[in-house]
């Protein structure tokens, strides 16, 4: 047997455990996760997003969609075992590309603060009367 099995003082899997729960994997601030694509013009555009799947890539698509400004708007993953998300717009020639994602962003960023401040006052609510009913 190994001597680190034998050795109760010299366990080296707990030495690993302890090695990667000392420090923690937090993304740096600096890390870009929106990278341009090559061939980008003024009105047209692709965008690779980092760490993205479905979740933000339809929600940013339908918010985009949503500005009478942009011509297309359309998202691909472009394969499973890649956590890329690739967003592609086209605009009409009153607004850009980038400027037409920053507002997507805003307005999905405003449409997420409205959801948790109803979900947080509807929460309330029913903890309130539920513990009314208890008191009762």
């Amino acid at each position: 047997m190994p001597s680190s099995v034998q050795d109760p003082d010299h366990d080296q899997s707990m030495v690993d455990a302890q090695q990667e729960t000392a420090q923690p994997d937090y993304p740096e601030l600096e890390e870009k996760r929106i990278l341009v694509l090559p061939g980008a013009t003024e009105t047209a555009a692709s965008f690779q997003f980092e760490g993205e799947g479905h979740t933000l890539g339809n929600a940013l698509r339908y918010a985009i969609m949503k500005n009478p400004d942009v011509e297309f708007c359309g998202y691909t993953i472009p394969h499973p075992s890649e956590s890329k998300m690739n967003l592609r717009i086209q605009t009409y020639d009153t607004t850009t590309a980038v400027e037409a994602l920053e507002k997507g962003l805003d307005s999905l960023m405003d449409l997420c603060d409205v959801v948790t401040d109803k979900f947080t006052t509807a929460r309330d609510g029913y903890n309130a009367s539920a513990a009314d009913q208890m008191t009762n």
